[in-house]
């Protein structure tokens, strides 16, 4: 059915499967598309105004696409509501959003999937909603886009492909997480991602300083989720504090960024990984603005093989690199470089305090392969440049060199160190 206005939009959704919209339309209160019901906009200026902060609710087999959609920035603009067990294919295409897009499925829902492609939430506020994963010591909020399994059955999956998704402005970030991808725990609520394709995204969880056990990530991949193949082909920036660039605590076969990765707050990390990661390449520097931010840390986890255009972080407390975990091969194709001297930062849900290293390997981390392509620099005070903490480099090579500009400081500082060669060391200093 062609449509033209409210009256009409409402007896289509009753009557009709297939929904184009015309003109634009001021609509006071939320929407709900029946079961295989597609909503199409019929040209390139088709707007629908949700005026009291209403949404489009979604129950399964459904198309929302080439339409401009806004609601009030903390509501949703797009959410699930159905008691369908099998939810079929969800599909959303050249749509720009004020507002969060929430594909939320819980019991019963138990199969679903998405599928996106030109999204662009121009601005959303996701802080407000209660369900969030908790692990590590912290709780994470929601993205302005949220695909989330919230069903405990172990059999229920969601299947994810996106191609293309814009989030927030240059200086005018959504407001909570960006892309937030997971699961109800780590043994139920299984997400399996296709691809994912990102545009720029800005994020900024608007999370007080000093509040210890609250994060959010630019793009997120939460706990039970499986990504197949990852592409940041725009530029990935967070703004507050403890807001991760990057961050998994699922599994990611590959992941290949493209721009930069940028962080301006305190306690913020580049790419921080708690889970799997088969392969990572940066094909752009990593920087770091703030007390305690740090350009890559592994946790938890491991990663097998990780590349990085380069590394700078500035502030105090802000680590270059940090490996606490077994990992495999690490390769930084230019230079590791901080700026700063000791400082608080967040770690595990808890302020400690830490000294700006360009690289740390701490008691359980083990690397197998250390690739530095030109030099590891460290500008503060009273820190290391390669600094192997109770921790473990098997193999370590060097094209530059090691550089600490303060006289208090170390170019290189080896304890408790295992089987490390320093004699591997000595000829770059």
């Amino acid at each position: 059915m062609k449509i033209t206005n409210l009256l009409e939009l409402n007896k289509a959704l009753e009557e009709d499967l297939l929904l184009e919209v015309e003109n634009s339309i001021s609509i006071d209160e939320t929407i709900h598309l029946k079961k295989g019901q597609k909503l199409i906009g019929t040209n390139d200026n088709v707007f629908l105004s949700f005026i009291n902060g209403g949404s489009i609710e979604l129950e399964g087999d459904n198309e929302i696409s080439n339409l401009s959609i806004q609601t009030t920035p903390s509501k949703r603009a797009i959410r699930l509501k159905s008691n369908l067990e099998d939810l079929g294919e969800i599909k959303l295409k050249d749509l720009t959003i004020t507002g969060m897009v929430q594909i939320l499925t819980k019991a019963p829902n138990k199969y679903l999937d998405v599928k996106i492609e030109n999204m662009d939430i121009v601005s959303s506020d996701s802080r407000n909603y209660p369900q969030r994963p908790m692990k590590y010591g912290v709780n994470v909020y929601q993205g302005a886009l949220t695909i989330y399994n919230y069903n405990p059955d172990k059999e229920s999956l969601i299947n994810v492909d996106i191609d293309g998704i814009k989030l927030g402005r240059k200086n005018a970030p959504v407001i909570g997480s960006g892309v937030f991808i997971g699961g109800l725990n780590d043994d139920t609520g299984r997400i399996e991602v296709n691809n994912l394709v990102t545009d720029d995204i800005y994020s900024n969880g608007m999370i007080p300083t000093g509040q210890p056990n609250l994060i959010t990530g630019a793009i997120f991949i939460v706990q039970s989720t499986n990504a197949k193949n990852i592409l940041t082909r725009g530029n990935t920036v967070t703004y507050g504090t403890n807001d991760m660039v990057l961050d998994v605590w699922g599994k990611v076969e590959k992941w290949v960024v493209e721009k930069p990765i940028v962080s301006y707050g305190q306690s913020a990390i580049g790419f921080v990984n708690f889970g799997e990661v088969d392969y990572f390449k940066a094909n752009s520097p990593i920087k770091t603005y703030g007390l305690g931010a740090r350009g890559f840390n592994q946790y938890d986890g491991t990663i097998k093989e990780a590349i990085f255009d380069s590394i700078e972080t500035v502030g105090e407390g802000s680590i270059g690199m940090q490996v606490s975990k077994p990992v495999g091969k690490i390769e930084i194709i230019n230079s590791v470089k901080t700026k700063g001297s000791i400082g608080e930062t967040l770690v595990k849900g808890v302020i400690m305090e830490l000294a700006a290293d360009a690289i740390s390997i701490k008691e359980g981390g083990v690397v197998e392969n250390l690739v530095i392509g030109e030099n590891l620099e460290v500008g503060g005070k009273e820190v290391v440049a390669y600094h192997v903490d109770k921790g473990q480099v098997k193999k370590f090579s060097l094209n530059g060199k090691i550089i600490a500009e303060d006289d208090s400081s170390q170019e290189v500082k080896i304890e408790n160190y295992g089987e490390t060669d320093t004699t591997d060391i000595k000829e770059y200093l």
